[in-house]
Order: C-alpha cells, then structure tokens, then sequence
C-alpha cells in the first residue's frame, strides 16, 4: 500500500523536474533556440494559435532564429507577435521569412536572468517538499487507519526523503547548468 504512495510521489517529483526544464528552456541566454519563441501565439484567422502552427521555427546560426510561415500572408501577424512578446526582439521581415537576430546579453542582464532561475529553482525545491509532506501525511493516516505498521511508516518516510533529496539534487544541478549556461560570453 505505501508502494502506491511512494509511486504518486515520484511521479509528482518528475513533473515537477519537467516544468522547470521547460521553464529553463523559455529564458534568453543570448544562444538562438527554438524553444524561446514556445509561448508565442499568433492570431491567425480570427484564432490565438501557437506559432509553431502557423510557420516553421529554425536556427540559421547561433545569434538567428528563422521563422518561415506556411502561409505567405500571416507574415505581419507573426512579426506582430513577437514584437507584443516580452522577450524584447526584434524580428527582420523581407516578405517570404522573418529572421530574428538573437542580441548579446549584458552582464547585468545576465545577473537578472540568472536571479530569475534560482526563483524558478526554489519553487520546484518548494514543490518538491510540498509532495514530501502529502506522501508523510498519507503516510501517517495509513498507519493510523492500521493498514501500515509503524516500523513500515518509517521505512516509508525514509524513502520519500531520499526521493525528496534525490530531486532537490536534480533541481539544483540544472541550476548549475543553466547558470553556467546563462553567464558564458
């Protein structure tokens, strides 16, 4: 029975992992990617639809993202998009594709960024101890309904901190990674 709660857990943990990585994945590190422009929607025939519907993204080199619309005339809405975007770049339109140079970053902008991942960061270690604490108390009313022994509880509690440290670990590593990753020149 405290398998089922164990599992729940980790599961929960896992999520918790994944949306920091998207998170991490949609923060301008100077580097053009793909997934900068993930959050993007364009209004395309009267509908807000995600911009990887409407056009094909790509990186031309390192500092370019290059979109090219499937159809020629929402050009001007996706260049509209991005410019109403909060990521402050400015896309080059010549009629067929629109180039997005990536600009360099400064350092205090880097510092921001960086100061932006670690408040990204300590949600998921928030999150993570959160899960910890419903898996303890589920944990406790098992034992208290007498479907799980006392002994059984403990050793459970156990292993929902080694899941809680083995994730906060995790966490903190792409901390690390993206730290590094944000403060290269």
């Amino acid at each position: 029975m405290f398998k089922q709660v164990l599992k729940d857990a980790e599961e929960r943990m896992k999520k918790t992992i994944e949306v920091i990585r998207q998170e991490f994945a949609k923060v301008r590190t100077g580097k053009a990617t793909t997934t900068l422009l993930d959050g993007i929607k364009v209004e395309y025939y009267g509908a807000l639809v995600p911009l990887n519907q409407v056009a094909n993204v790509s990186v031309s080199d390192i500092h370019t993202l290059l979109i090219t619309p499937w159809d020629k005339s929402s050009i001007s809405a996706i260049e509209k998009a991005i410019l109403a975007s909060e990521l402050g770049l400015n896309p080059l339109n010549d009629g067929n594709v629109l180039r997005i140079p990536i600009p360099k970053l400064t350092e205090e902008r880097r510092k921001d960024i960086v100061k932006l991942c670690k408040k990204f960061a300590e949600e998921g270690r928030i999150a993570v101890r959160n899960i910890r604490r419903d898996a303890n108390e589920h944990l406790r009313k098992l034992e208290k309904e007498k479907h799980l022994s006392e002994d059984d509880r403990k050793r459970a509690e156990a292993e929902v901190q080694k899941l809680t440290d083995n994730y906060i670990k995790r966490i903190d590593e792409l901390l690390e990674h993206k730290e590094k990753e944000i403060m290269e020149v």
